[in-house]
């Protein structure tokens, strides 16, 4: 039952970008078409899963024996770098169309505060191993709900004739409001 509790407030209570409003940068940087979306949910969840599984353990296992969890924040973000170079240096591989379209947004990873802001998170919430993982898969698939759904609505927003005033950012932040208000109706579910 926990871990229930922990999927459904991660995805649709304490939506990291919608709720929480960290990962803004990619939400609104990457969410122009779907497959991209769907591109970067799958880098994200990847990062956010090693990087919260390695961050604890670095916690747990290093800064709090030692006495230096003043070092928490920067031991973090190292982690999280070389965890982006990696999952850069494998879409390379893998995945070259994957890699340009993610373009300059895959080394902002870097730089995503949903995937600091989670690995911090699990140490405040006082969360074991297993409980950080569930939390990191489940808060990673918030974001992919957040962020495929407003690519979805975006693309269908290219197709209507706006006014010119409205048209590009403008009309992506009042749609991403308007999902933030929606995801506000989850609230009182746990």
């Amino acid at each position: 039952m926990t871990y229930a509790l922990i999927v459904i407030s991660a995805i649709f209570v304490n939506n990291v970008v919608l709720a929480q409003f960290l990962g803004i940068c990619p939400f609104l940087g990457v969410s122009k078409r779907i497959s991209t979306a769907i591109g970067m949910t799958g880098a994200v969840t990847f990062v956010m899963i090693i990087a919260t599984l390695m961050t604890f353990l670095l916690q747990k296992l290093v800064l709090e024996p030692f006495e230096i969890t003043y070092l928490q924040t920067i031991s973090f973000i190292l982690v999280i770098a070389a965890l982006v170079q990696l999952v850069e240096i494998i879409l390379k591989k893998i995945s070259p169309p994957l890699y340009q379209a993610l373009g300059v947004f895959l080394p902002l990873i870097t730089t995503n505060c949903a995937i600091l802001g989670v690995a911090i998170m699990v140490i405040q919430k006082n969360y074991n191993l297993v409980e950080s993982v569930v939390f990191a898969g489940a808060t990673a698939l918030g974001f992919g709900l957040a962020l495929i759904t407003f690519a979805g609505i975006r693309e269908q927003l290219d197709l209507v004739d706006l006014p010119k005033g409205m048209s590009g950012t403008p009309i992506a932040l009042v749609v991403s409001g308007l999902l933030a208000l929606a995801f506000m109706g989850f609230a009182g579910l746990v």
